[in-house]
């Protein structure tokens, strides 16, 4: 034991302390990999668009359309039964909303697979289904209400179907 410490006090580069060195280094990779590879997964969106350029150039026209939408106050949820897919919308009151078409258009959040658009049948004041299920994965679902020509709600919701069913946020 005396050796070795002579040998760190003395100020000489020792086989000790290259392992040292080298466990320090390769530990600050790893940990700045695991760090990051974490940050990608939570965090990512699953947003795609065929052109970036093209989406960044009409970003701040969907902006300002989005927060006129907002603007209205009205609300969208959607839940999952035996029948299919229930949109129910409010207004800013909180009473349910009149809306025609109400459109869903059920996207993964990465590739295309089993997308579909659909068009909701009026169940009648603020009820609207889709019938059908989805397979088991995440989705999202974009909803979209008109009134006339105007959007009056423009909502996406990402969520996960469970192998019965079920809707989980």
């Amino acid at each position: 034991m005396r050796g070795a410490r002579q040998a760190f006090g003395s100020g000489q580069f020792t086989g000790y302390h290259m392992v040292g060195v080298m466990v320090a280094f390769f530990g600050v990779i790893i940990a700045v990999n695991l760090t990051m590879a974490r940050f990608a997964i939570t965090s990512w969106s699953g947003l795609v668009v065929p052109n970036t350029y093209v989406a960044s150039q009409d970003f701040n026209t969907h902006a300002k359309e989005a927060r006129a939408i907002a603007a209205l106050g009205y609300t969208a949820e959607i839940s999952a039964s035996a029948q299919g897919f229930l949109v129910l919308l409010h207004d800013r009151t909180g009473a349910p909303a009149r809306a025609a078409p109400v459109t869903v258009a059920f996207h993964r959040p990465v590739g295309a697979v089993g997308d579909r658009d659909v068009t909701l049948e009026d169940l009648g004041p603020g009820r609207y289904l889709a019938a059908g299920q989805l397979p088991e994965g995440d989705w999202i679902a974009h909803i979209r209400a008109f009134d006339g020509q105007s959007v009056i709600v423009r909502k996406a919701i990402r969520f996960h179907v469970d192998a019965g069913g079920e809707l989980r946020p």
